[in-house]
């Protein structure tokens, strides 16, 4: 569709012919732009842009959005190889992670409990994840009681990710109180808005769908003050969140 008399095949060459003075390329790229504006953006984007995104932070995601989509299951083979090859303890966790997050936490759990020996018998980031493939599986009491033992050995230890399981277990338990008070508690200093999504999504299930809708326009009232790169990284919980602030 043109616009402003402008062909769009024309506005992405000057899009590419901007990258590439910005980006110090051959000028011979601005000839190939110009007098082929639909091919030579393919062959530009081939050569030049697309390896260039794969060293940024945005790039990196999208990269990995896009391989997900088209070779699913990728990172389990890969990882499932590696561990066939070597049994190590970073490739067992590599295995484990992988399964979790093709869905089959149910598989990784026993590879976290052997991680869980020797040096890293007390490793507090390896029980963060176990307890989080407890959940994932089922099992929210375990993962509770895995995390309450792991706060009263460490007491000292952070890590908003267990926090998040560990609010995520309450609530599936079924204690609202004790779950609203780790959840608000860890909206209030964590990074992203997988907390959010989560907390929104329990006080649906508890029919709490004023307080509800409240979290969900304030997640994503702050989301609309960040810079788009943050807002792409957040992706997957912002559009969680705007679905259920919809259903309202």
């Amino acid at each position: 569709m043109p616009f402003l008399g402008i062909g769009l095949h024309i506005m992405v060459a000057i899009c590419f012919a901007v990258h590439a003075v910005r980006s110090g390329q051959d000028r011979y790229w601005l000839m190939v732009l110009f007098m082929f504006p639909l091919l030579g953006s393919l062959v530009y984007a081939l050569a030049i842009w697309l390896p260039s995104m794969r060293y940024t932070q945005q790039g990196r995601a999208v990269s990995r959005g896009v391989d997900r989509l088209l070779n699913p299951g990728r990172e389990l083979r890969e990882a499932q190889d590696a561990f066939d090859v070597a049994a190590t303890v970073d490739n067992r966790l590599r295995l484990a992670d992988a399964l979790v997050g093709d869905k089959h936490p149910a598989e990784a759990i026993e590879h976290y409990r052997n991680a869980l020996r020797g040096i890293h018998s007390d490793d507090p980031d390896i029980q963060v994840r176990l307890g989080q493939a407890l959940l994932e599986s089922g099992r929210p009491a375990e993962a509770r009681q895995l995390l309450d033992d792991l706060i009263k050995r460490k007491p000292d230890f952070r890590s908003a990710q267990g926090h998040l399981v560990y609010a995520r277990a309450v609530a599936a338990e079924g204690n609202r109180d004790k779950a609203k008070e780790e959840f608000e508690t860890l909206i209030g200093y964590s990074s992203g808005f997988e907390a959010q999504a989560y907390y929104a999504q329990a006080l649906v299930d508890w029919g709490e769908r004023e307080r509800a809708q409240a979290v969900c326009d304030g997640a994503l009232k702050q989301a609309k003050r960040l810079p788009g790169y943050s807002r792409r990284m957040n992706k997957d919980a912002l559009d969680r969140l705007k679905r259920l602030g919809a259903k309202q």
